[in-house]
């Protein structure tokens, strides 16, 4: 075997932040790993999640915040939140999603000229997508599948009108952006789904081949990003079952599966999602209140008292799912940031809400983060 056969051998088998580092090292690792065939193999193995992605958002105001913080997602140790991850990015940006590596951006408003980017964090390329002029009421997702394909990925946009025999109704239209077909690559869908509801937390996460996003009524769209074809699932659980108002989002795991997560006065429920076409869920963790608070007793004390006490929807919840990746769920309880991990129900406190910003528990922006080195065509 050759010393580059060896190199390879040993640099594969490393996470992705360590390989970072080592391609500062000297010219010749740094030809290694960025050798298209060894990013190739990369790209084949799941990446486990790094952290969080976080921004803020003003509650009225139209204007977007500019900070985004970085989160470590580490059970083991804490580490510092970081606010320069985008900082290689020729202006500041709102993120709208991550897939696998690359992350989807737009231009912060007001912006005299505002447009979508793709980047990738880790290796910091970046390319423009050219065609389109980002608003603030469509909502995106990223699809990038790199079993399929090293640098083509494609950007959802979902915009929602009203329909012309009534006001009341209204329906979702989609266009697609794929970076294969070339620059200014965006076409019109001709998908529609007849939908009233409101797309909220968690937009755009791709799981199963497909894009998701969570409603507003116990209802999730997905769209097949290959196919065009969209429909609404129905959540695993009504939330009109509860006299206190629970807390939802979505996420995914490394094997493709959407999650459902919900924090109510029963405690916390975790879902996969079976069969999208039946919204066949299988319940896969469920943990009372009591036992939450009974195993993290050094963070939690008169859980389901405080829990109980949302019964409006104005009111902020003491309990807030905030992202889903692979076992891992981050949330707000009271003041803080914590990380729970379903598989030892074990939680752990990353940082304070204070740390984030002013305006952190007013419906902020939270991607979940995985690394890859997939190179981007700028």
């Amino acid at each position: 075997m050759q010393n580059d056969d060896i190199c390879m051998d040993v640099f594969s088998r490393l996470p992705i932040e360590t390989l970072l580092g080592l391609k500062r090292v000297c010219k010749r690792w740094h030809g290694i790993l960025s050798d298209r065939s060894f990013v190739q193999g990369l790209l084949q193995r799941p990446e486990p999640l790094v952290g969080f992605f976080f921004q803020e958002r003003y509650q009225w105001a139209g204007e977007d915040i500019r900070t985004i913080s970085f989160i470590p997602a580490r059970m083991e140790d804490t580490q510092p939140i970081k606010q320069t991850i985008f900082s290689f990015l020729p202006e500041d940006v709102v993120v709208l999603g991550s897939c696998n590596g690359l992350v989807c951006c737009r231009s912060v408003f007001p912006s005299p000229s505002p447009y979508i980017i793709v980047c990738n964090p880790s290796n910091k390329q970046w390319t423009r997508l050219q065609g389109t002029r980002p608003d603030k009421e469509s909502s995106y997702g990223l699809a990038f599948n790199p079993s399929q394909s090293d640098t083509n990925f494609k950007v959802v946009r979902v915009s929602q009108a009203r329909t012309d025999m009534d006001d009341d109704d209204s329906y979702l239209s989609f266009e697609i952006y794929s970076s294969q077909a070339g620059a200014g690559a965006w076409k019109k869908s001709k998908e529609v789904c007849q939908c009233n509801d409101n797309l909220v937390k968690n937009k755009g996460v791709f799981a199963g081949g497909k894009l998701q996003w969570l409603t507003d009524r116990d209802r999730i769209l997905s769209f097949d990003v290959e196919n065009e074809l969209s429909w609404l699932i129905s959540s695993p659980f009504p939330t009109s079952h509860f006299t206190a108002i629970p807390e939802m989002c979505i996420g995914e795991s490394s094997g493709g599966r959407l999650h459902y997560i919900m924090i109510s006065e029963d405690g916390l429920h975790v879902w996969a999602l079976e069969d999208y076409y039946d919204s066949n869920w299988s319940l896969v963790h469920t943990a009372t209140l009591e036992a939450l608070e009974e195993e993290n007793s050094q963070l939690l004390r008169n859980t389901r008292e405080r829990v109980s006490q949302r019964v409006s929807i104005d009111s902020l919840p003491w309990m807030d799912p905030l992202a889903f990746k692979d076992g891992l769920l981050l949330m707000r309880v009271s003041t803080k940031m914590m990380l729970y991990c379903i598989e030892t129900k074990k939680m752990k406190e990353l940082c304070n809400v204070s740390e984030l910003g002013r305006n952190c528990i007013f419906g902020p922006l939270v991607i979940p983060y995985s690394p890859s080195l997939a190179p981007l065509m700028t």
